[in-house]
């Protein structure tokens, strides 16, 4: 009857380790991605027999990154605008929400679709995809958004540029918290540059 009691500080000790793995993962990648799993596992303060118990091979490690990624999305997307919000700031929202998650996940994306594959980054970014396609239609519809381009295939292009922009960050070659892709989301869509700067310091500012 005591051996569940027994048990729970050594449940409590494996996540512990896993998530101590997993935080030093995204960290170490960050700097060298082709950080081995030993390396990982020395950073991580940990034997390599513990991490080869919870990561048995560096696809399992994405694999675990990537669905951490995508659940960290989904939470960020539920709190997302209401859809009585004008277009244009649920997109300038909807951008300032996702920088910090593409911000802390920039590396995986890029390691994931060499070892996991497009088709897993397609799941993951999926309901962002969805999201932003329906404010681009939106805004189309009301006429805030240009309609030279299909909502969807707008979607695909203001992803591009978001990929193109951490992959800047990553380099150094640019600071941002989210605010100045906000204001270049909202001008590639199709607002004016004035308008797009005043819609992104309004939803920045305190509710």
């Amino acid at each position: 009857m005591t051996k569940p009691v027994a048990r729970e500080p050594q449940r409590r000790n494996s996540r512990s380790n896993r998530a101590r793995i997993l935080e030093t993962a995204r960290r170490e990648l960050g700097r060298n991605p082709d950080v081995t799993l030993e390396e990982l596992a020395r950073a991580s303060g940990v034997v390599r027999r513990t991490l080869f118990g919870h990561f048995p091979g560096r696809a399992a490690l994405l694999e675990a990154l990537a669905e951490e990624a995508s659940e960290t999305l989904r939470g960020v997307l539920a709190t997302t605008s209401p859809p009585e919000e004008p277009a244009e700031r649920a997109l300038a929202h909807f951008v300032r929400r996702i920088w910090p998650v593409g911000d802390r996940y920039r590396l995986l994306l890029s390691l994931a679709r060499r070892d996991l594959g497009m088709e897993r980054v397609g799941e993951i970014l999926a309901p962002a995809r969805d999201e932003v396609t329906s404010i681009l239609e939106r805004g189309q519809r009301d006429g805030v958004f240009h309609a030279q381009l299909p909502p969807a295939v707008l979607a695909a292009g203001l992803e591009g540029m978001h990929f193109a922009l951490l992959e800047q960050v990553n380099t150094g070659a640019l600071e941002d918290d989210g605010t100045r892709t906000a204001v270049i989301t909202l001008i590639a869509a199709g607002v004016p540059a004035e308008r797009a700067g005043a819609v992104v310091a309004e939803t920045a500012a305190p509710e």
